[in-house]
């Protein structure tokens, strides 16, 4: 029997850039950046390349992944995965550092036997740039391929030089890198090359890289060789794929592709885009993962299926859908076991900072330090998915001072943030508050607070309708009290900063946090958090919204 399924991009919403995916068995799986949240990767797993659920994040330890201090949109950047003679590889760059010139880019790769249990410790690679992909040559061997970084003839402003993809030999027993390290690709002229992946197809090598940067002028671009090592020949069209030329198109920003055949002969790429909104041009939800259909010409260049070079939103194909059991919206904390889509900032959260056990059905976060601290937030998010959608928690909180604090909050990173809290003013009553922070500016719209009695239960809720978002507080769960107005809410974006010549790579969440700056660590409860999606104008007339995508 032939199906014929359409899929509705993006595959994966919200922030999950930097797609690599495999086959294993009957089942696909895909790795997502996931950056300075914790735990490191987001794995995905699909049986019709539709419908996807996240099962597992590989680098849940703290052994593996130490992220304190790394800087905003800094950590791990574009997981590669890859399966060979039974075993799973993962190779990913932890970025340290991105100030000025210098990029400190460590690679490191981790292995395993079951890809939905524990992964190895981290092996040490090299720092030579970011984007490792390996490669499994079909005489036996490994290769690592990255970028390269220079730092003497610089790029941009404040950017080292994007150089290249080079290759150099892994060796799997001892764990290393051996022999020499060769430049095999320099990229076309439009730049920053990277994202390379290898495949050996029909006597050729093919290197697919993307280009333009990520933003507006991302692209796909095709190479070829007869050698491993070149020289490599640049598909003539320039990019196979790009939404460069066209402001209209729903999915922008594609590349950092990654190619593969579903077993019935067709072939595919996931790749990252971004979809913006409309009135501002700024992408909340950062850089997604999408799917395209492609073929292979008559003399071996890839196309996508449409033979055009930008994106569809819908794309088929003859395998039959299989899809998740469907997520409830709340979680009631009830499970002993934190849910998956929740991630931390830099570092996992200690049994002392988060736990399910002091207090059954409940979630209990004690403070620690502010929302702009890279070291040490007592703070759970889950990512944003919909243009529009209403989170909602309650909260069990009694602050002694105005210097403890917990709530809700949508967040961006360190100095880009909007805080829906409860605290306590300097006479001691018990207050909600707004606090916005505009990349480092802080304002409250509600001055000194709202004051509400000194003990109970709060509830608290942010309705974001595309650009707009508009905060409440009640105290019964019926009655609701609108904090602070209409609030900016595509300032949460990798756009925003750019406009201001700022360059972040994330996109926004939304979740729960405690705070408290008098060391005593007074512990915030809460009951549950719902996440719920609803229809914009926006989704009504570009029919975006997946509605496959299980978290």
């Amino acid at each position: 029997m032939s199906f014929m399924t359409t899929i509705v991009n993006p595959i994966i919403p919200g922030f999950n850039p930097d797609p690599s995916i495999i086959r294993v068995g009957d089942a696909w799986y895909l790795a997502t950046s996931t950056f300075e949240w914790f735990p490191g990767v987001c794995l995905y797993k699909s049986y019709d390349l539709k419908h996807w659920r996240l099962i597992s994040c590989p680098l849940n330890r703290k052994s593996q992944l130490d992220m304190r201090g790394n800087p905003d949109s800094g950590g791990i950047y574009a997981p590669c995965l890859s399966y060979d003679a039974g075993t799973f590889y993962l190779v990913y760059t932890d970025v340290k550092n991105v100030t000025g010139r210098f990029w400190d880019t460590n690679n490191y790769i981790v292995t395993t036997d079951n890809i939905e249990g524990e992964w190895s410790e981290p092996t040490y690679l090299n720092s030579r740039g970011i984007d490792p992909s390996l490669f499994h040559h079909s005489d036996g061997t490994k290769w690592l391929v990255s970028m390269e970084m220079s730092y003497m003839d610089g790029g941009e402003a404040g950017f080292p030089k994007w150089n290249g993809i080079i290759i150099q030999q892994y060796d799997e027993q001892q764990k290393t890198l051996i022999g020499e390290c060769r430049k095999i690709y320099a990229g076309t002229s439009l730049g920053i090359t990277e994202g390379p992946h290898i495949y050996e197809l029909n006597g050729w090598y093919y290197l697919l890289v993307a280009e333009g940067g990520t933003f507006y002028n991302h692209g796909v671009t095709l190479a070829r060789s007869k050698q491993l090592f070149g020289p490599y020949e640049t598909d003539p069209i320039g990019q196979m794929m790009t939404s460069r030329y066209d402001c209209r198109q729903p999915l922008q920003r594609v590349g950092h592709a990654d190619l593969f055949e579903n077993g019935l002969g067709e072939w595919f790429i996931v790749h990252l885009c971004g979809r913006p909104l409309p009135s501002k041009g700024r992408s909340p939800m950062g850089r997604e993962t999408a799917i395209q259909q492609v073929y292979w010409t008559d003399d071996g260049w890839l196309r996508l299926i449409n033979n055009k070079i930008t994106p569809d939103v819908n794309v088929r194909t003859r395998l039959e859908e299989r899809p998740w059991p469907e997520q409830p919206a709340r979680d009631d904390f009830d499970s002993p076991e934190i849910p998956l889509h929740y991630q931390s900032l830099r570092i996992p959260l200690s049994e002392a900072m988060c736990t399910l056990k002091e207090r059954h059905g409940w979630l209990r976060l004690r403070g620690y330090e502010s929302l702009s601290s890279r070291h040490y937030q007592s703070l759970l998010a889950r990512r944003q998915t919909d243009f529009t959608f209403t989170a909602q928690t309650c909260v069990d909180f009694s602050p002694r001072s105005f210097q403890q604090m917990a709530g809700l909050v949508c967040y961006y990173d360190t100095t880009n943030y909007i805080y829906l809290n409860i605290s306590c003013n300097e006479q001691g009553e018990r207050t909600v508050n707004l606090m916005i922070n505009d990349l480092n500016k802080f304002s409250l719209p509600t001055g000194e607070g709202i004051q509400i009695p000194s003990e109970g239960l709060v509830y608290l809720r942010v309705c974001v309708k595309d650009d707009a978002a508009n905060f409440y507080y009640s105290l019964d769960e019926e009655k609701w009290f609108p904090v602070g107005g209409h609030i900016e809410y595509s300032k949460l974006s990798d756009e925003y900063f750019k406009e201001r010549g700022i360059e972040r790579f994330t996109g926004a969440f939304v979740g729960m946090c405690c705070q408290d700056f008098t060391g005593e660590h007074i512990c915030a409860d809460f009951d549950y958090f719902d996440y719920s999606a609803t229809v914009s104008d926006h989704e009504h007339s570009a029919p975006l919204t997946p509605g496959s995508f299980s978290a």
